[in-house]
């Protein structure tokens, strides 16, 4: 067999060539060419086919952008689940209303990192090289591994917990630099009083969370504080992917009166395999988002999730407007609600007091 590696050189006069040097062997079997010289120039030519395909496709998005004339807006998110989804669509959907059209004025690349690190941080250096020209990166995981990878390209994170104690900004108000966003920064100690409302005589608390995720352990300390002051004891089960999940809230069934869930990305996307567990022990689940209680929690006191996704938008075209990211704050949501599952309290013995019901933002039955 003969190896030929196509000489980049023979393409420097194509427009929009990239500068990587192809790294492409072929094989040619000796039986197809009787002469070595013929065999050569067969190569030379098949390679540099070759070659030129992959330069193509190498510079498509940045070529296409400079001949299409529309701005580009990669979306990451680190995992599916109902969350982060409404987010994403609640977000393309106001950028619509603020005048960006995905296909008309602006072009969108969405990527989904199905919870590996690995991927995420393959996504974030894409669209890094891709330059586009705004990074929306929807919960902390998407924002930090974005924000490690530029100092230059507009970043927007969405659904940042803690963004200060993440890394992704040193000041709320004054975020500076290229990245600013919202938060959905929860309160313990509010959910764990709603608790109080609904099962009261809590002794011990379960927490359940991904060690990894900086915007858990910043909402379990808060736990662990309202823990502290009201003299109940923290069991700890935690995880490293949502693998993982469904042994640790196993471990919790026999130790909690309650289990508590932050708004964390491995456990949410594991959250019907909780419900199914909690519920199978009579335990009640208290969580950070609403989409969790959909999901079998028994209640949450949190954001609205189509809200978070519509400011994450504005923002999103205030930047695209030519606005500074730097010169935006860092908005956390501040509206609260109570939201409830009904059908999660009946299969666990529990009635839910008649003004909490009354409170409720939302109860779902099904």
């Amino acid at each position: 067999m003969l190896l030929v590696r196509p000489d980049p050189g023979h393409f420097r006069g194509w427009k929009g060539y990239c500068r990587e040097e192809p790294s492409i062997l072929i094989l040619i079997k000796k039986k197809e060419w009787r002469n070595l010289q013929m065999k050569k120039k067969f190569a030379v030519m098949l390679s540099g086919l070759l070659a030129l395909s992959l330069l193509l496709t190498g510079c498509g998005s940045a070529q296409g952008k400079a001949d299409s004339g529309k701005k580009t807006v990669g979306i990451v998110q680190i995992v599916e689940h109902p969350s982060l989804n409404t987010i994403r669509e609640a977000t393309i959907a106001e950028l619509a209303a603020q005048g960006f059209k995905d296909g008309e004025n602006i072009i969108i690349d969405y990527k989904n990192a199905q919870g590996d690190q690995t991927n995420l941080k393959t996504i974030a250096q894409q669209f890094v090289k891709n330059n586009y020209d705004l990074i929306i990166a929807i919960a902390t995981p998407s924002a930090q591994a974005v924000v490690s990878e530029t100092k230059e390209i507009p970043i927007v994170f969405s659904a940042a917990t803690d963004p200060v104690g993440s890394g992704l900004v040193s000041d709320m108000e004054k975020p500076g630099g290229n990245v600013t966003g919202t938060s959905d920064r929860v309160s313990a100690e509010k959910i764990m009083e709603l608790a109080e409302q609904i099962t009261p005589g809590i002794e011990t608390v379960g927490a359940l969370y991904n060690t990894s995720e900086t915007n858990s352990v910043s909402v379990i300390d808060n736990l662990k504080e309202y823990a502290a002051r009201k003299n109940i004891q923290v069991v700890e089960a935690t995880v490293t992917n949502s693998s993982e999940v469904l042994q640790a809230v196993n471990s919790l069934t026999g130790k909690a009166d309650a289990i508590f869930i932050p708004i964390d990305n491995a456990v949410a996307s594991a959250m019907p395999a909780v419900a199914q567990s909690a519920n199978k022990a009579q335990i009640p689940v208290y969580v950070g988002a609403d989409s969790m209680v959909k999901d079998g929690g028994l209640a949450t006191y949190g954001i609205n999730y189509t809200v978070l996704g519509q400011e994450t938008a504005k923002m999103a075209a205030e930047i695209l407007n030519g606005k500074k990211p730097g010169d935006i704050p860092v908005k956390s949501m501040t509206d609260m609600d109570i939201y409830l599952n009904q059908k999660t309290a009946d299969t666990i013995g529990i009635t839910i007091p008649e003004d909490v019901l009354q409170k409720a933002a939302e109860v779902f039955t099904e």
